[in-house]
């Protein structure tokens, strides 16, 4: 599996991490959100640049422009509810994409023991697309691993793009053992080296589905 850091290079890119590591910036939901929308936005485009692509004719009102655009048949695909903003921020560039949406959630079981818990999937055939899988958080790689196995259930996409903004190193690790080598990107914007017991990403930016929509019970 590729792994590719945007966070490395000096963009724009890092000062809306920043910001979303942010505690006091945090206080404001609204830029929480759109700072999401900013990275899917972001990660789009450079996906844009690894799709296939060809010369098409476009008339203008003067005569005929020969355009390179990419051909790929794309689904956006997140993982309820976190994800959303970014999932919005992608779509915003790959308007002509179908989606699909996946409700998955740790469901804790004795101590701190807990497994991965899905509840929906709504998904179109993915046979020979490009799959854009967005979770803002990627901690243990566990509920990124499971959604994508039932993704596919309905149809085998011909990649998979993995847009995951802040991700622990253990689940990079943990993704390049369990998911093909050669079908999957894996994007993100921080790597962060610790997960403590209970599997939260230090430093990490805390609950990004509460930041963003409120606190749940």
């Amino acid at each position: 599996m590729k792994v590719i850091n945007l966070g490395q290079k000096n963009s724009v890119l890092n000062k809306f991490v920043a910001q979303m590591r942010d505690k006091d910036v945090q206080k404001d939901s609204m830029r929480f959100r759109r700072n999401l929308e900013r990275l899917g936005e972001i990660f789009a485009y450079e996906i844009s640049q690894t799709l296939n692509a060809s010369e098409k004719q476009v008339v203008t009102p003067l005569g005929i422009a020969n355009m390179l655009t990419y051909d790929d048949k794309l689904v956006i695909a997140t993982i309820l509810r976190a994800g959303l903003p970014l999932h919005h921020g992608i779509q915003n560039y790959f308007d002509d994409a179908q989606n699909a949406f996946v409700a998955a959630y740790r469901k804790y079981d004795k101590g701190e023991d807990f497994h991965i818990q899905i509840e929906y999937s709504s998904t179109p055939d993915l046979t020979g697309k490009v799959l854009i899988l967005a979770d803002t958080m990627l901690a243990t790689g566990a509920s990124l691993e499971i959604a994508y196995r039932k993704l596919c259930e309905d149809g085998e996409p011909a990649h998979t793009h993995l847009v995951c903004p802040i991700s622990s190193a253990y689940a990079v690790e943990y993704l390049q053992k369990h998911l093909p080598a050669d079908k999957v990107t894996l994007w993100v914007a921080a790597i962060d080296e610790e997960l403590t017991s209970r599997s939260y990403i230090v430093p990490g930016l805390g609950d990004a589905g509460d930041l963003a929509f409120g606190e749940k019970k």
